[in-house]
């Protein structure tokens, strides 16, 4: 009896190994700190090419960090108000998208940039087709209504804009055939664009999902990687949808108030950065419409949108530390203690990689 004891103990620890094994090993590898004079942020985008990130400082600018220097390079001129950057690398070519409605071209060797373009009221972010060779800008609408400015690159000039049934409009996927999937947490509809034609095709309730926030797409398999924040008894969830039939082929939990969703298609791996539980999710995808939790790992509070590379695995999030002053407006909708004032000298890049 005592021997199968120490025996079924002995498979435990292995078993326990095994699975400690299996993890991808995420952890803090570094902080780098940036300039924060207490105002918000936004987008994070990476030259992966170059180990360039770029952070969307809505007061300070558009700031560009070195990755391996770990250290500010500069802060693009003209950008007062960011939300973040898209970049066109094949036209040398970089924008940033501003809150008070303008675009703010610049050269991503250089870092000089042109003359805003406005837009609009307010500007939230922007998605590149490599195919058309056109950027799709997300207007900040009001309620059950937005626009989508399409812009020609390299040229930056207005060719038209795309009307849209919802008012916040989020993250967006490519198909590279002609598609754009685009989702609104407003209205939790997945929205399909023909980016030739400039054209709303179709519309689909996403099974499962309420406020749909961030999307990435598995090209081969035509998935879609949809993360939702959740809302009263819907809680926050991975939705992996056909992106031909538009049916839900799995679901899984992730962490309250997601801001980002990548898919690396040679690591099949699925990953989330969720701000409001302050937690990175790692999944595996096992086939097209199978998946398993690898991880999920601590982070830190309001850390939501991020930069990743597909090359090392790192993941580049940006948050500061903070609390909820009660005597100023706390956006409660997303936490009832949403952080609205941040300490200076907190704010940085945080790089997560695996083992």
């Amino acid at each position: 009896m005592k021997l199968r004891l120490l025996a079924s103990a002995a498979a435990c620890v292995l078993a326990g190994s095994t699975a400690a094994m299996a993890l991808d090993g995420y952890h803090l590898e570094s902080m780098i700190p940036l300039e924060y004079k207490g105002s918000s942020w936004d987008y994070v985008a990476l030259d992966a090419a170059k180990g360039h990130i770029y952070v969307g400082l809505r007061k300070e600018g558009l700031q560009v960090v070195a990755a391996a220097a770990k250290k500010l390079l500069v802060t693009i001129d003209k950008t007062v108000s960011a939300n973040g950057a898209t970049l066109m690398p094949e036209f040398d070519l970089g924008v940033s998208n501003n809150g008070n409605g303008t675009l703010t071209p610049f050269a991503m060797s250089t870092f000089k940039a042109g003359e805003p373009i406005k837009l609009g009221e307010e500007v939230d972010t922007s998605h590149y087709d490599a195919l058309t060779k056109r950027l799709f800008v997300n207007m900040t609408g009001e309620k059950g209504a937005s626009d989508i400015v399409v812009i020609q690159a390299p040229g930056m000039k207005e060719i038209g804009r795309i009307k849209v049934a919802a008012g916040k409009l989020e993250h967006a996927a490519m198909d590279g055939k002609g598609k754009m999937y685009i989702v609104a947490r407003d209205t939790s509809l997945l929205y399909t664009i023909d980016t030739n034609t400039m054209k709303v095709t179709a519309d689909r309730k996403i099974e499962g999902c309420e406020q749909a926030n961030s999307i990435d797409m598995d090209r081969a398999n035509n998935r879609l990687f949809i993360a939702c924040r959740g809302k009263d008894a819907v809680p926050p969830v991975l939705a992996v949808m056909d992106s031909e039939t538009g049916k839900v082929v799995h679901k899984a939990t992730i962490g309250a108030g997601n801001d980002g969703v990548v898919y690396d298609a040679a690591a099949k791996r699925i990953i989330t950065l969720d701000g409001v539980s302050a937690v990175l999710v790692v999944f595996e995808q096992v086939d097209k419409d199978t998946y398993k939790m690898v991880e999920a790992v601590g982070t830190r509070p309001s850390m939501r949108t991020f930069g990743y590379d597909p090359k090392t695995r790192k993941v580049y999030g940006v948050t500061a530390e903070g609390y909820a002053d009660p005597s100023r407006p706390i956006l409660t909708a997303v936490a009832p203690f949403y952080p609205n004032t941040f300490v200076p000298g907190t704010f940085g890049v945080f790089t997560y990689a695996p083992k």
